[in-house]
């Protein structure tokens, strides 16, 4: 049975992670169908936004596969890591805009998937945290690189440091979730957030995203070198004129991707 759901519904490509029964842990199996489904998702035209989840609702991911984990040689266990740090950089450099929808625990890998993602939207019941250090190990999925460049050195340490599990309120508040919803709002403001970011040109949805995702970590100079050529991608588009069209005859734009 497949372990990695992907459903293309209204230009959103849903991605449920189906291992319920082990709170969707991720054995090496599930990561190489997940790094299939992201590669899936990267050339398809017809999604213009990503949206992850776990199936079930008690858990988003609990992180790695510790039953599997026991099982495996140090030279296995390497590949695990190196698949799950690949695979979490390729749904991070998605072109398309991502949303993980965290409908409970989201520890390990778990956490670390959410971080890849553009943004997240938790319900009030889930639990979180990079918990490595309490097993002896360390985030090895973009955990310790992810976490300080989105809510700073101090806090990411402190989050880490100790493996502490903390609430969806309390994630919020360190600014690592975009909203706390009710149960049964997750996956509607989910789609709402896409929806609104359907309403734009879908190339411009991508070139903005890369703008601000190559001009992140380099000087002001360079960046705005980045921002230039990404601008230049959207200066062509049959979009572009659609829109100056739409708003010359006073309705809304009808976008094609082309």
């Amino acid at each position: 049975m497949a372990n990695i759901l992907l459903e293309k519904r209204d230009y959103i490509g849903f991605v449920t992670i189906h291992r319920p029964e082990v709170m969707n842990c991720f054995d090496y199996a599930t990561l190489v169908q997940l790094g299939e489904v992201v590669d899936q998702i990267y050339f398809d035209r017809d999604i213009r936004v990503v949206i992850f989840t776990g199936a079930g609702d008690k858990a988003f991911s609990a992180g790695a596969d510790l039953k599997e984990r026991k099982t495996l040689s140090e030279t296995e266990v390497r590949r695990n890591v190196k698949k799950i740090r690949d695979v979490f950089d390729a749904v991070a450099h998605l072109p398309q805009p991502t949303i993980a929808a965290v409908n409970g625990y989201a520890f390990g890998g778990g956490f670390e998937l959410m971080l890849s993602c553009d943004f997240r939207i938790a319900v009030k019941e889930a639990v979180m945290g990079l918990t490595e250090v309490s097993w002896a190990i360390i985030p090895g999925a973009g955990g310790t690189q992810r976490l300080p460049r989105l809510i700073g050195e101090a806090k990411a340490k402190e989050l880490i440091l100790t493996a502490r599990k903390i609430t969806a309120d309390e994630a919020y508040a360190y600014g690592l979730l975009t909203k706390v919803v009710e149960k049964g709002e997750l996956l509607p403001s989910c789609e709402a957030l896409a929806h609104e970011m359907l309403q734009n040109g879908p190339i411009a949805l991508r070139q903005a995203k890369f703008a601000i995702q190559q001009g992140m970590n380099v000087d002001l100079r360079t960046g705005l070198s980045i921002e230039a050529k990404a601008y230049e991608q959207t200066i062509p588009t049959k979009d572009r004129l659609e829109a100056l069209a739409a708003f010359s005859e006073k309705r809304k734009p009808h976008f094609t991707g082309e």
